[in-house]
This record gives structure tokens, sequence and C-alpha cells, in this order.
């Protein structure tokens, strides 16, 4: 089946990891893409080389200084081209994400379809970049915001979401009149490929060549787009320990970035709780892409006359998960994204034990090809002394904490310094009114009644603290992709200055 996904996506034998319209030849190391449900090769691809960023860069930039200038509802009408091509080859890119990342079928297609949502977002936001009409004091003075394009932006993905972040910045930074340079997780190369060579035909149909842009390359691409001067912004979705350093090499140039980090998220279940709506949510949040999301649930606190039975519901939902090849129908659980994920799995498992805590079900690699592991649930001491759960481990691994209040668990929520999502599950208002409130969750999205993962396009995406505070998608994210501009017209006659200063000359 791979071999036919390849080919109808046009990468079969595909090895060029860079592209500015036409495909480099590239002489970079080899990146070998595996599939993480067989261990078996789907692909090679030879990563660019900062020869190959740079020639990249200098076609970029070519295309950027006339892209900047063509209206912005023209530019949302290639967005648009796109959005309709990502539609026809939805279910082979689809099924890539599933070969190559390990998703199940139905999220790998969801992915898709957040690209493709992404889009019809962004057509709608070329004819509303708006900027204000300020009242001026001096009279007969029109004064007034508007908003202007970047230039080159750097796109940085990681490989649990290797298509949809990418069209989260590249939509809107298209609409937009930026440029993008795209460098995928060296992890997941394929679906890169196909999505630049998707986006390939749209731009020739829109004599836009250049606009799309595709960098496979290792960490010194990366330092490479942080350090560069060129590059006014550069959006990293990876490890915070990473993005301190993206951070300090772009704010070292006084650059822009868009920070999508670590997240550690908890759900708070008070003793008023639907069971029947919490344990799907969390179910669903704690081993949906094997607990490999940014917005993964890996902490509960349960009050404590409702935590034996939310326990109890949790492992009953947990043995029911199929495990196996994501694009067989029925399967929950695929793999995680490779072996080294799987001995932070095990490690993780021995650190909780030592520290006190019990699994309640799960906790052990499956004795079988690919990178295959239980989901596992483990009732936890006090989170203070408990420091594995402090750290954000890549696997279905949930931990249970019993509280007494709410406002214990808001503090115990908010003790970790990752601060992407967060929920509460209650039928009553006050505490669901607390836990949105400044008193509340500190994180950069906070829900009621609902888990922690599976965000919509429409709303900022992004985190606090540690997450490292970007936005991204939906609301007003676009504005980190233009520069403001401040202009007064003088249409008086004469020539007043601000705050009543005299300045007489002549």
């Amino acid at each position: 089946m791979a071999r036919e996904v390849l080919a109808r996506l046009d990468i079969e034998g595909l090895q060029s990891g860079a592209c500015s319209g036409d495909w480099l030849k590239t002489q970079g190391e080899a990146l070998v893409s595996k599939n993480p449900t067989t261990g078996e090769t789907l692909g090679t691809v030879r990563s660019a080389t900062l020869a190959d960023a740079e020639a990249v860069l200098g076609s970029a930039t070519v295309a950027f200084d006339s892209w900047r200038m063509r209206p912005a509802p023209l530019r949302g009408e290639m967005i648009r081209a796109f959005g309709n091509a990502l539609r026809e080859h939805k279910e082979d890119l689809g099924a890539l994400i599933s070969l190559e990342v390990g998703k199940i079928k139905s999220e790998g297609l969801g992915e898709v379809q957040e690209m493709i949502d992404i889009c019809d977002f962004a057509v709608g936001l070329s004819r509303q970049l708006c900027g204000i009409t300020i009242q001026s004091e001096r009279p007969r003075h029109r004064m007034f915001e508007q908003w202007h394009p970047l230039g080159p932006i750097a796109i940085v993905t990681a490989f649990n979401f290797p298509m949809a972040v990418w069209a989260w910045n590249a939509a809107l930074g298209a609409v937009c009149g930026d440029v993008m340079l795209w460098k995928p997780s060296p992890r997941t190369p394929l679906t890169a490929l196909a999505v630049q060579q998707i986006a390939n035909r749209v731009m020739r149909e829109h004599d836009a060549l250049g606009v799309f842009n595709l960098l496979v390359g290792d960490a010194e691409v990366g330092s490479w787009m942080s350090d560069n001067r060129k590059i006014p912004l550069v959006s990293f979705t990876g490890s915070t320990a990473v993005g301190r350093k993206v951070a300090a090499q772009v704010g070292g140039r006084l650059g822009r970035t868009i920070l999508e980090l670590g997240g550690n998220n908890a759900i708070i279940v008070m003793d008023d709780a639907d069971l029947e709506m919490a344990v799907p949510a969390i179910t669903f949040g704690a081993i949906g892409t094997a607990g490999q999301r940014c917005t993964s649930t890996r902490r509960i606190f349960a009050q404590r006359a409702i935590a034996p039975k939310l326990t109890e519901r949790l492992a009953a939902a947990y043995r029911t998960v199929t495990i196996g090849d994501p694009l067989v129908a029925g399967t929950l659980l695929g793999p995680l994204i490779s072996p080294q994920s799987v001995a932070a799995y095990e490690a993780a498992l021995v650190a909780a034990k030592h520290q006190g805590g019990t699994i309640l079900c799960g906790g052990k690699k499956l004795d079988r090809p690919g990178n295959f592991v239980e989901p596992t649930i483990v009732k936890a001491p006090a989170q203070a002394s408990f420091p594995i759960a402090w750290e954000e481990t890549f696997a279905p691994i949930l931990y249970v904490f019993e509280v007494d209040s709410l406002a214990e668990a808001i503090a115990a929520n908010n003790a970790v310094t990752q601060g992407l999502s967060s929920a509460i599950f209650t039928e009553s208002m006050r505490p669901s009114e607390q836990f949105l409130s400044p008193i509340g969750s500190d994180c950069g999205i906070a829900n009621v009644n609902i888990g922690t993962s599976g965000a919509e396009i429409g709303g900022a995406f992004g985190g606090e603290k540690d997450t490292g505070g970007g936005r991204e998608s939906g609301s007003d994210s676009w504005k980190a992709y233009m520069r403001r501009q401040t202009c007064t017209v003088n249409w008086s006659g004469h020539a007043p200055l601000a705050q009543g200063v005299q300045f007489d000359v002549g």
C-alpha cells in the first residue's frame, strides 16, 4: 500500500530535500523515513546543505518582491486553490501521515482536514487584514494603522503534526504577503515532500513559484534560519530546550519568534462531573496520537469522592482500546514514532514506580514488530513528591492524583513549568467560572467539559510559560506575520505639532 500512496502523491523515488518551486539536487545527509508500525523503510531523502538553504532563500526573496504587491484577496485565491487540491488528495495524505507517523486513520484524515479548514479561514482573512482609524488631537489630520508583509519566514515543525502546523503558518503567512521556508522534522520528510509537490502545482497555476519553499535538513539548517537576519520571523514547534536556543538566537538579532513548545496538560474532575463525558474525553486526550500531542492529557486531578469511580471507568475504557496497524479499521492506538520514544516510555514508568506510583493498567512494551506500547494509567501520590509528573513524556501515560478541593487542583495544574492546555469537568457554574478566571488556569487553552486535545482552527493556539507564548492559527494570529505601521495624514494646510509643542522658525 505504501508504494501506491507515494506514487499517487508523486513522491515515489523523490530524494531531494530542497525546493523553491523546482527541486534542487541536494547532497546532504541521507534521511531514512521508517514506518513506525513495521520498522520498514518508506523512503530516503537527501537533506539540504547550507548552500542549498542559501539558494532557496535567494529564490524566496525574489518571489517576495512580487508576491507582497499582489492584492491580498488575489493571494487568497491561490490559497483557495491549494485547499481544493488538498481536498482532492485527502485520502492519500491522511494515509501517508498514518504510514510515517503512526496516527490512526481518522486522525490522519483529521489532520488533512485541519489543513483544509485553515485554508478556508485564510481565504476569508485575505479580505479582512484591517487596520484601525485613530482620532488625532490635531485638526484636519487623519491617523490610522496599516499592516504590511514581513518577508521570508521560517517554519520549523515537529513530527507529531507533520502537515497541519505548517499549514497554520503557511496559509496565514501567504495571504499576509509573506513567503515561507519550511523545515520539517527529519523524522517525517515524506509528508513534507508530498505537501510541497501539491503546493508546486498550485503555485505554477497562479504564477507564484517561490511562495512555498522546502528545506529538509538537520539542526545546522535550523540554526542557520535562527541566525539569518534576512528571515524576520521564525515559527518553531518543538521541545522547550531547543525553543530556548531558538529564542536566544533570533532574539539576539532582534528578530521575531512564534514558539510552540512543551505541554504538560491536566484535567480537573470535580465530584459532580458527568463521567459519561469525562471518561471518553480523558481517554482520547491521553491516548490519541499515542500520547504524542503537545496537548495530550498527562495529569488528572480528581476530587476524592469521585476518584475511585473515575479511575475504575478509565481503566475499563483503556482495556477496550485496540492497539495495532493505524490503517486498520477499529484501531485506536498506533505506534510511538521511534524506539527511542519506547525507551522514554519505559524509563518514565520505572521512575513512576520508584517514586511511589502504582500502575493500574498497561505499563508494557508489546512484543511485536513496531514501536508499540500499552496505554498506561498510574495512580500517583501527591504531585509535589512525584517528580516524573513534572516532565513531559511523549507517550500514552496518564497520572491520576486525588485532591480535596478546586483550589488545590488549580494550584497543582499551575505548578508545572509548562502552560499549554487545561480542562475541568463539572456541572456547576462556580467551579467552571473560577477555573476560567484570573485565579484559575494559567494555560493558553482552558476548556470546560471537553478535553485538552483537539483545538479548532478558529481560536488562537498556544500557551504560556515554558510553552513559549506563541499563538498560531485563528483569531488575530495573522498579526504575527505582518509588520504594523502607524500613519498620519495632514490635510489642514497648517503644520501643528502634537502635545501643543511650539517650534517657530523663519
